[in-house]
């Protein structure tokens, strides 16, 4: 409880990451549902990202269509983006090949104080069913979020805290919904009442259960399949019969995969002071998870007791493992109005979490892992003054992790984390300039070891664009980020039964640094819009875990190691008003990426996903709107040594979303159609990709309600 015992001086501080700034109002033209008024989620001293990054921002009933049980796969239509699909109950963001450590999960700029970035199995303690809002953040401008978010960030926003008064005094958000594929039972409510005039209160609740995931096509990979049926031979070649029988008929699975069921629920209040002179507002949320997570079938990790089974001898295999997570949550947030000095906004963020999850084996306790964190910020936002704005601040977050059990694989460890940032703009005719600017100290110990590792890093970024014209523009940036390597990375050493693998650190790890170019060519007209970005990142001392062929404890060795690497790609996303037929306006889409990452000296970096194309056909109508949409991705044979191929695969779906109250879009009923055709498919990123494939045909039905 140490923690607890020095929040009070922690939030004496409020030291802040940044909040790169986003306008709803530009981004997306949307309107916030209480007042009317555009929202402005982060700080409006930059009004895009258009010069040290770009932003994809999803939202309302697109949000609505694509919402899963864990943010990961709630975001892989967008440009960029896949997911880790460890599992349903365990899917975190990939951006740009990154994941991990390399990409942030923020909730309204304060990190989610988890421990999905620990392990692949982990999940994202942040249920889509609540968020209102999701702001993916890319380029050399998300640095500011923190040395962790080289790849990237995704920042979700929700109304726990309240930032406007309801105009009719009360305001409801409502959704819910059924998928047929997993038996997905789901539902999230809200609940914002103005309690005097400058009185905000909150409430919301969410609650989604599901069967095993029904896959199209064979359960295992044709590897894996190859795999099973080898082992089936040798056991007839021994005159086991029934275990060779099972053994086939494990490899022609179909349809279910076992051991994917989850059941989450959330529950949360708000309460928030609005006045002109800024506001305050505190909230507190809890949530609760349970799900499955499946084993690779033929290499079962057996844990010895000490006690033979049955006459023979005979080895208990090992029993299913799931996972119950919870987590307390307490957040603030302040700003206080300036004036008209230098300074704008004052503002302040903090977020204070007690997490814990157990990894069961069947019904017994395998591991615990605990985690109690506190993240906060402060910040000072300048008015602008012929052109130049800007913000800049202080961030202070710690974290006390531990494992305990018999496969802890990590010691406990703490990690103390001091950084100042500033982030300014200077707008001249047609030429726009941005530099970003992070100092960060990092402290990581493990106690039980007696080691403690110090890092201090800079990292700064430069861009400019120019517009052409009214409606185009280019624009160039470069960067230097430098990322201190994370506890997990350092004192790992043992093994892991959820992931089913042997992780050994290395504390003898270097700062990773990583030097980075980005070139984007934007169009926006109101009947078209193109967005194409290429980015390279040049690593030295790019820390990766690789398989290594080696085996303990019955387990295959994952070993990080450092090397210099380098990261390439791009993105690109168009968007084209057709035609007009009767009411409806006819509206094409494309998304397509592509990221490549070799390790110097020929390897290729592991769970890079493969290049990916997406096109859509819209029916755009006032009161209706019809998609279709194909999805192609590649096969992915550039692997990393001990890695499996990925064979690419295509997705067809559909939806519809009907409005059915005249003159108001509060109402929509949404019906959609999900691989239409049931083809199998793998995401290469998965850790789990040969025996957890994706979903197969899935009907789905919506509704969402805001009054």
């Amino acid at each position: 409880m140490r923690l607890l015992s020095s929040a009070g001086f922690t939030l004496a501080a409020i030291l802040s990451t940044p909040a790169i700034a986003q306008d709803r109002s530009t981004s997306n033209g949307g309107d916030d549902l209480h007042t009317g008024d555009p929202i402005i989620v982060t700080a409006p001293y930059v009004r895009s990202l258009d010069i040290l990054g770009n932003v994809s921002v999803l939202e309302g009933d697109e949000l609505a269509r694509d919402i899963r049980g864990q943010i990961g796969d709630t975001l892989t239509r967008q440009a960029g983006v896949s997911a880790t699909s460890f599992t349903p109950g365990a899917s975190r963001p990939v951006l740009r090949g990154f994941s991990g450590e390399r990409v942030r999960v923020l909730t309204d700029g304060i990190g989610s104080i988890d421990v999905s970035n620990t392990s692949a199995d982990h999940a994202v303690t942040i249920d889509p069913l609540t968020v209102e809002r999701i702001e993916i953040l890319r380029g050399p401008a998300v640095l500011l979020f923190g040395s962790q978010a080289i790849g990237g960030a995704v920042n979700l926003f929700d109304r726990r805290i309240p930032r406007k008064v309801p105009t009719d005094h009360i305001h409801i958000d409502a959704i819910g919904g059924y998928g047929t594929a997993a038996n997905d039972r789901n539902g999230g409510a809200s609940l914002d009442v103005a309690l005097t005039p400058n009185i905000v209160a909150h409430v919301d609740g969410s609650w989604r259960k599901t069967g095993d995931v029904r896959s199209g096509g064979f359960v295992y990979a044709p590897g894996l399949r190859a795999e099973l049926l080898d082992l089936a031979a040798e056991e007839t070649e021994e005159g086991n019969d029934g275990e060779a029988a099972e053994l086939t008929e494990q490899a022609g699975s179909r349809g279910k995969v076992a051991n994917t069921a989850s059941e989450t629920w959330t529950a949360a209040g708000g309460l928030s002071l609005i006045n002109d002179g800024g506001q305050l507002g505190i909230s507190v949320s809890y949530y609760d998870s349970n799900y499955g997570v499946p084993s690779r079938p033929g290499t079962e990790h057996h844990h010895e007791e000490g006690e033979e089974e049955g006459e023979e001898g005979e080895e208990e295999g090992e029993a299913p493992v799931t996972i119950g997570l919870k987590q307390w949550r307490a957040d603030l947030r302040g700003e206080v109005e300036l004036g008209d000095g230098f300074f704008d906004k004052l503002r302040i963020r903090a977020g204070f979490a007690d997490y814990e999850h157990t990894e069961f084996e069947g019904d017994e306790v395998g591991t615990v892992f605990t985690n109690q964190g506190i993240e906060g910020r402060l910040e000072l936002a300048q008015n602008d003054r012929g052109g130049w704005r800007g913000a800049s601040g202080i961030q202070y977050s710690h974290r006390d992790f531990n494992a305990i059990g018999a496969e802890a694989f990590v010691p406990r460890n703490l990690t103390d984390q001091f950084a100042l940032f500033t982030l300014q703009e200077w707008t001249l005719g047609s030429l726009g300039i941005e530099a970003a600017a992070r100092y960060e100290k990092t402290d990581v110990r493990a106690p039980t070891l007696g080691i403690s590792r110090n890092f201090n890093s800079f990292s700064g970024a430069l861009g400019a664009n120019y517009e052409i014209g009214e409606s185009a523009k280019i624009g160039l940036s470069v960067a230097r980020a430098v990322r201190a390597p994370s506890a997990e990375e350092l004192f790992s050493n043992g093994p892991h039964i959820a992931t089913q693998s042997f992780e050994v650190g290395n504390v003898d790890l270097k700062r990773e640094a990583s030097r980075g170019a980005e070139a984007s060519f934007r169009v926006k007209t109101d009947a078209f819009s193109l967005s194409l970005t290429g980015y390279s990142n040049w690593f030295d001392n790019f820390i990766y875990s690789e398989e290594t062929g080696e085996e303990e404890d019955d387990l295959p060795v994952f070993q990080y190691f450092q090397r210099d690497a380098r990261v390439w790609g791009f993105e690109a996303e168009a968007s084209a008003r057709l035609a007009q037929i009767g009411g409806f306006n006819i509206v094409g889409d494309v998304v397509a990426d592509m990221t490549r990452a070799k390790i110097k000296g020929g390897d290729n970096v592991p769970r890079i996903p493969a290049m990916r194309v997406l096109g859509g056909l819209e029916a755009q109508g006032e009161r209706i709107d019809a998609r279709a949409e194909v999805e192609w991705t590649d096969d992915q044979t550039r692997i990393a040594p001990f890695e499996t191929a990925t064979k690419g695969f295509t997705l067809v779906n559909a939806s519809i979303s009907w409005r059915p109250l005249p003159d108001t879009k509060n109402l929509t009923l949404s019906l959609a159609a999900n691989n239409i055709f049931d083809v199998e498919a793998r995401r290469h990123a998965s850790f789990t990709k040969d025996f957890v494939p994706l979903v197969g045909r899935d009907i789905r039905i919506t509704a969402r309600a805001s009054f």
